[in-house]
């Protein structure tokens, strides 16, 4: 009889860029380390009180069921969310799936057959590696340069990628990890290559309320591309309800929604009090995003500044999100990040970050620099700095002149 064995699936599974080196910080809290954690895209920004509150007060008897594209009411008010900031769509064109992750991993196995290739500007959001692997999908990266901000690359670098088994581009704009905001011209670039080509244009706009001096264009709203579009959406940024776990497929393609809805009945409904807490958040007044976008700018400008500052380091400003990332005077960021947390304090204080290699799929890529997610308040990111400061000028693998 033949040993258990794990799936090649299985092995193939990245760990998580962003979480791999919990066990170091949790090491370091043991030892009395108040670790600052600008690794993760968890805001500290409060869940809007309402939404809470419909949840708290809801006198529901059972906890039923919802229709597999989620509740009606709820799509229905999601829609008017999307018109109110210039997204024509209608209730059916909008399926509610468990977190923007689920959504894009529908979008995937509704539209890509195993063996298939998309392409995705890199560094990019760790996670959709493994998507892909669980759909089957090859990513294909095309590079873009801490250099020039991480513009979207040449067309030409997209079309020389180009095969019979492309089948999408995917694009989160703003840019997890970058912060980068794409402009109308580089939209309406990726407009006329999907159309050229043929192909779809699987769009995360997670943080499109939080752009800082420049105007979000959504790939819903480009012209002639309705029918190639979709849209991967979720509240977690949004309303700083990232445990609700509720996001959103969106598409004017009739036959993609006929398809993922068969994907979103296989796992029944999505969960029912995320769909109340949505719901409420969709009735939230129109300037509520006002105040969050401010405290966010105050964040970006405070880590950026600083960042710098500093020698060595250089920080393109990010347009968007409320990501940065960073180069840095070290040879091998993650052996940094993971010796902040192993070796280092500063006043009894540490920080974590993300090792930049994990957004990248071309081996060698990001290999000095960092992502830092300023989810923390001003008086933290700032102390959070002086650690980073200070941790460049002893740590002992510094390379022999300042890249």
């Amino acid at each position: 009889m033949s040993s258990l064995s794990i799936s090649q699936r299985g092995i193939q599974m990245p760990a998580s860029p962003i979480r791999k080196l919990v066990p170091f910080a949790e090491k370091a809290k043991e030892n009395g380390i108040h670790v600052y954690h600008l690794n993760i895209g968890q805001p500290d920004i409060e869940t809007p009180p309402a939404a809470m509150d419909a949840v708290r007060h809801n006198h529901m008897r059972v906890l039923e069921y919802s229709h597999s594209a989620g509740n009606e009411s709820y799509r229905r008010k999601l829609a008017g969310y999307y018109n109110g900031i210039g997204i024509d769509v209608n209730h059916e064109e909008i399926l509610i799936t468990t977190g923007g992750s689920e959504a894009i991993f529908f979008s995937f196995l509704a539209c890509l057959n195993p063996g298939d290739e998309i392409i995705i500007p890199e560094p990019f959001y760790a996670n959709y590696n493994g998507f892909a692997i669980e759909a089957g999908v090859k990513v294909v990266p095309v590079p873009s340069s801490i250099k020039d901000g991480f513009a979207l690359p040449p067309v030409s670098d997209f079309e020389k990628l180009i095969t019979d088994k492309t089948k999408a581009i995917v694009l989160c704009n703003p840019n997890n990890p970058t912060g980068y905001l794409y402009s109308a011209d580089e939209m309406t670039t990726l407009r006329d290559i999907i159309l050229k080509y043929n192909l779809y244009l699987m769009a995360d706009e997670a943080y499109r309320e939080f752009c800082y001096g420049g105007t979000h264009i959504s790939a819903m709203t480009l012209k002639g591309a309705e029918n190639n579009v979709i849209l991967t959406d979720t509240i977690s940024k949004r309303y700083s309800a990232c445990g609700a776990r509720m996001g959103a497929l969106v598409t004017k393609n009739k036959e993609v929604m006929e398809t993922v809805l068969k994907f979103a009945q296989a796992r029944l409904s999505p969960p029912g009090f995320a769909q109340i807490l949505g719901e409420a958040a969709t009735e939230l007044p129109s300037d509520y995003f006002d105040g969050t976008r401010a405290e966010y700018k105050n964040r970006r400008d405070t880590l950026v500044g600083r960042l710098n500052a500093m020698e060595g380091v250089y920080c393109p400003n990010p347009g968007g999100a409320f990501y940065a990332m960073a180069s840095l005077p070290v040879e091998d960021a993650e052996d940094f990040c993971k010796w902040l947390l192993e070796e280092f304090s500063y006043k009894n204080q540490t920080l974590m970050m993300a090792p930049a290699p994990g957004f990248y799929a071309t081996p060698g890529l990001g290999k000095n620099e960092v992502r830092l997610a300023y989810v923390l308040n001003t008086s933290e990111i700032e102390k959070a700095m002086d650690c980073l400061q200070e941790a460049l000028k002893v740590y002992p693998k510094k390379p022999a002149k300042l890249v």
